[in-house]
């Protein structure tokens, strides 16, 4: 209960954030630079193992039962729709969602928050807000990103065990995707952004006295998060196909 009601003040803080957003702003930017840019290498990698995965079996299996034109659904359905979503979500929680509950709870031990409160600052409008809104934002942007590379990994692949002309692989593509599966994804990373901000920062926060409840709460966070972000796909999955 109280994470549903520390949910909710992030989100009574959100417009009280651009209204006096210049104070916030540079937590924001470094916040989007150390989610978002930093991670694009290691996004990029795993983007084109996968689509290149998905091609070699597909082209591999699918010719076999006169279904070759199969493979463009099953990139759209496993890259966009599902797999792309919730790998990023699960490297955004690794590197971002660990570091900012490291931080918090570091601040925390140096009273850093006492502080805040103590001058009348509300740490959950200057801190929680701007990370909550990058980490999201970052989240949106690197699963547009994981699917860009997925969907071009898979097409520099397949010229290896099939060479076609990259209009006729765009066109197999667009034919393949519809509306329902890009506001599916962008739906998906959006909430799994909004997830990771929020369980890191209220266990960054429940570190109390030692230093030593860091790592601790860091290894708490990382079981919720990554549960919650399962539960939340396959109930947004359930949804999309009901």
């Amino acid at each position: 209960m109280y994470a549903v009601g520390y949910f909710f003040e992030i989100l009574r803080e959100i417009p009280g954030f651009f209204l006096r957003r210049r104070s916030g702003l540079r937590v924001l930017t470094m916040q989007m630079l150390f989610t978002g840019f930093e991670a694009l290498p290691v996004i990029a990698v795993i983007a084109l193992g996968l689509g290149g995965i998905i091609v070699i079996q597909g082209l591999s299996l699918l010719p076999q039962f006169g279904q070759g034109q199969l493979i463009y659904t099953i990139l759209v359905i496993v890259i966009t729709r599902e797999l792309g979503p919730i790998l990023a979500a699960f490297i955004v929680f690794a590197r971002s969602g660990t570091a900012i509950t490291t931080e918090i709870g570091n601040m925390v031990i140096n009273r850093e928050i006492e502080a805040f409160i103590a001058t009348g600052i509300n740490p959950i409008s200057y801190l929680v807000v701007p990370r909550f809104l990058g980490v999201t934002l970052s989240m949106m942007l690197l699963n547009v990103y994981f699917n860009v590379f997925g969907l071009l990994g898979s097409f520099f692949i397949a010229q290896l065990f099939q060479p076609l002309p990259f209009s006729q692989y765009a066109a197999g593509l667009f034919e393949a995707i519809s509306g329902a599966d890009v506001a599916s994804t962008m739906l998906k990373s959006m909430i799994f952004g909004a997830l990771i901000a929020t369980v890191s920062t209220f266990y960054g926060f429940r570190v109390e006295r030692a230093s030593t409840e860091i790592p601790q709460n860091t290894i708490r966070s990382i079981g919720v998060g990554f549960t919650l972000l399962i539960v939340a796909n396959g109930v947004l999955t359930l949804v999309y196909y009901l």
